[in-house]
């Protein structure tokens, strides 16, 4: 008994063999190849043999290999780009950002881990570089211009990161290492190096023509004359001042433009800076017969920022509402709430003299740009004021408004966060 049971047994095990070996005996039969009594016996005798031999066991063993290689090596990835100084980010084989070093966080705050670096960064040339770079296994090196919120240039290098003893394009591990270095600054130097040598000669020949002509006058025709020496020197001081006042602006400039795109971290109070500027220029506002009048709000004032740059962009704002708009006989400085989105304050320059033409209010921050250029220089400007101060604003991640119409004066409003 215990024997048929045994039979039994392996017979219902080899279940589904016998039954495929009974369809190929019956299409044999079914086709003609096989008498149906040969194949009877045949099945039977296959059935014999399947519940006298006995069944072979078969073990299947998986091996699992522990990734702990592949992990020591992505640490020490991240390890290594938080070293760096310059922004770098590592991308994993389908551009989704693994891990982003410090400096790539402060510079590129909407990169997050976990998610496509085109969610956040769509310049056509970083993708291609990007898709280049993974599909050849060769690293990819591109210049990055951005415009807003103020205009930088990057050096950008894509490298794949090749495990040693492993094929790049069988590695589904693969990952990318971005690397950002700044050109700002190198490009900045060279635009200014061009700006200072097309227009800052046009702006002194004027002068050392002047001074020019006036010592060779002294030094013949008016070498003994004592009035007309007076005379000269005096202009010729006039002439040396106008272009110490050019080049302290051009310097002035050029250090504002070489750090635009680094934003200011101080706090300011801009009611009290305020009202420094108004004491600063009170001397000259009562030389030109004109009346400062500020208004303050009462309320917190305090904003991040430069201090000596804020200083200087509301100091050259009121000179020029003093010096330009002298006949409305009072100019007005304004600090109010603002009404902009994403802006806190709004300080306003108002002045009520001529105005200017609509035409003319898009150019006035171009650099030595001049309505009336005669009685631009008769004041002593140099036409770089308002050029520093939209620098100087746009560092601030601010906004500037200018608005003139003819006979109605000029108001300025600055927009800060």
């Amino acid at each position: 008994m215990p024997r048929l049971n045994v039979v039994l047994s392996r017979l219902v095990a080899q279940a589904s063999l016998l039954a495929g070996i009974a369809g190929v005996f019956g299409g044999l039969v079914l086709f003609g190849d096989l008498g149906i009594v040969a194949a009877i016996v045949g099945f039977l005798a296959v059935v014999a043999g399947v519940a006298v031999l006995p069944t072979g066991v078969v073990t299947v063993t998986q091996t699992v290999e522990t990734p702990r290689l592949v992990i020591a090596a992505d640490t020490s990835v991240n390890t290594f780009a938080d070293a760096l100084t310059d922004p770098c980010l590592v991308l994993d084989r389908r551009g989704v950002v693994l891990h982003a070093n410090a400096a790539a966080r402060r510079q590129f705050p909407a990169v997050t881990s976990g998610n496509p670096l085109t969610f956040s960064m769509r310049n056509p040339e970083l993708v291609q570089a990007i898709e280049t770079a993974n599909r050849t296994g060769a690293s990819r090196s591109i210049e990055l211009h951005e415009t807003v919120p103020s205009e930088t240039w990057e050096k950008v290098v894509v490298a794949p990161l090749q495990r040693p003893g492993v094929d790049w394009f069988a590695d589904e591990g693969r990952q990318l290492i971005v690397t950002f270095q700044s050109l700002t600054e190198l490009k900045r130097v060279d635009a200014l190096r061009s700006d200072f040598i097309a227009n800052a000669s046009h702006e002194l020949r004027t002068p050392l023509a002047s001074l020019l002509g006036f010592i060779d006058t002294l030094l013949g025709p008016a070498a003994k004359d004592a009035a007309a020496r007076e005379k000269f020197l005096g202009i010729m001081r006039g002439q040396a001042e106008r272009m110490s006042k050019l080049i302290d602006d051009l310097l002035s400039l050029s250090r504002i433009e070489m750090h635009q795109h680094v934003r200011p971290t101080g706090t300011i109070d801009l009611a009290g800076l305020l009202r420094e500027v108004r004491e600063g220029l009170m001397m000259q506002a009562k030389a030109a017969d004109v009346e400062i009048r500020l208004s303050l709000f009462e309320g917190p004032s305090t904003t991040t920022g430069d201090r000596s740059q804020l200083y200087e962009v509301f100091e050259n704002l009121l000179d020029n509402a003093i010096k330009y708009g002298a006949g409305g006989k009072f100019v007005e400085l304004s600090l109010a709430p603002s009404g902009r989105p994403g802006f806190q304050h709004q300080v306003t320059v108002i002045d009520h003299g001529p105005g200017v033409e609509p035409e003319h209010v898009p150019r006035l921050t171009e650099r030595f740009y001049r309505i009336d250029a005669d009685a631009s220089r008769k004041k002593k400007g140099t036409g770089l004021g308002l050029a520093i101060v939209k620098h100087i604003v746009n560092r601030h991640r601010g906004q500037m408004s200018i608005k003139s119409k003819p006979g109605e004066g000029m108001r300025v409003d600055v927009f800060l966060p």
